[in-house]
């Protein structure tokens, strides 16, 4: 007892001391639960099979709505990588009974938190990629010994009321023979861009497109 009583004025700063730690460690706990509660979260997946005439699904699981501005393709092969921007639906140009109905002349637009969007065969989007830079090709199948690696999405949106864009990214490898196709994802999970400097790559990717 006397040594607690000629220490007391120590025992109790470090008491405080160790108060505010655990504090601070449960504040930073909360803080981060909240920060990752509140960052976008963009799905790309496959659905329907594993072959090249599985659809492409996309999932905002975010907790607020998203405004998707463009959708992306870059398709990897044995001689370069390819790019497309599959926004805009193709081959409705000239349909009266859609001219004026947006919904299906683009995919750019809102999405609900929980909704998804089907942007089509996996097949269809390489052909759209392959025809739009002139390789010859039969459907996805390409006729030139042009020889296919991996095909990429990218998601280029604006997340609720913020004004820098975010992005999601998936990757694909290709494997095919004359008879069968897999698509067989480089990862278990979508990347995310929605940090400072992840939002700056994702403006490059903008650039791109728009050169």
């Amino acid at each position: 007892m006397n040594w607690l009583s000629q220490h007391g004025s120590s025992i109790t700063a470090l008491t405080n001391i160790g108060t505010l730690l655990v504090w601070l460690f449960y504040a930073q706990l909360l803080y981060l639960n909240f920060r990752r509660q509140r960052q976008p979260k963009i799905i790309i997946n496959r659905g329907g099979g594993r072959s090249l005439k599985a659809r492409c699904i996309i999932s905002n699981m975010s907790p607020e709505a998203i405004f998707i501005e463009h959708i992306i393709a870059v398709l990897y092969t044995d001689k370069e990588r390819y790019s497309k921007n599959l926004t805009d639906v193709e081959g409705l140009e000239e349909c009266d009974d859609v001219k004026n109905q947006l919904v299906e002349m683009t995919r750019q637009g809102p999405m609900g938190s929980g909704s998804y969007t089907d942007i089509g065969f996996f097949e269809d989007i390489i052909s759209r990629v392959l025809k739009a830079h002139g390789i010859p090709a039969d459907g996805c199948r390409t006729t030139d010994g042009t020889e296919l690696k991996a095909i990429e999405l990218r998601i280029i949106a604006i997340y609720g009321s913020e004004d820098t864009p975010v992005g999601s990214l998936r990757k694909f490898n290709i494997k095919m023979d004359e008879q069968t196709s897999a698509l067989i994802p480089t990862s278990w999970i979508t990347q995310r861009y929605a940090s400072p400097l992840q939002r700056h790559k994702v403006q490059k990717w903008i650039r791109e497109i728009c050169d």
